[in-house]
């Protein structure tokens, strides 16, 4: 199977088209090597997929037929993610109220539209 058929049937992006486009980017490893989408998946091949500032690590126990459901994808590879790594995006989460703070800087655009929406109030 494809590397990117395979990210897409793993569950790891919403679509082929992404996995797609991030073997392209150079986001996704195997074995320490850069991919291109049609590189074909083993068992026993360890993936690593850049993904949101984070890099997973994942083993390939076997190969989906195609895509499945959530609670299968454990049969097919095993995430070998250190927890260090998870712990990162927690940090994100907190870091991005850090560089915008309300009320700071230049409207948003849902800023922009509350805004109309209270000005159409206080005129009728």
């Amino acid at each position: 199977m494809r590397i990117d058929k395979y990210l897409w049937c793993t569950r790891y992006f919403k679509s082929r088209n992404i996995a797609t486009q991030a073997c392209n980017k150079g986001a996704v490893r195997i074995n320490d090597g850069i991919v291109k989408p049609s590189r074909e998946v083993f068992p026993g091949d360890q993936i690593s997929v850049r993904k949101n500032q984070i890099y997973y690590s994942l083993e390939v126990l076997n190969v989906p037929p195609n895509r499945v459901g959530a609670k299968l994808v454990g049969l097919y590879r095993t995430d070998t993610t250190p927890k260090e790594a998870l712990d990162n995006q927690e940090i994100l989460k907190f870091a991005k109220g850090y560089y915008r703070k309300k009320g700071v800087g230049r409207p948003t655009k849902k800023d922009r539209r509350d805004l109309e929406d209270f000005a159409d109030d206080v005129e009728d």
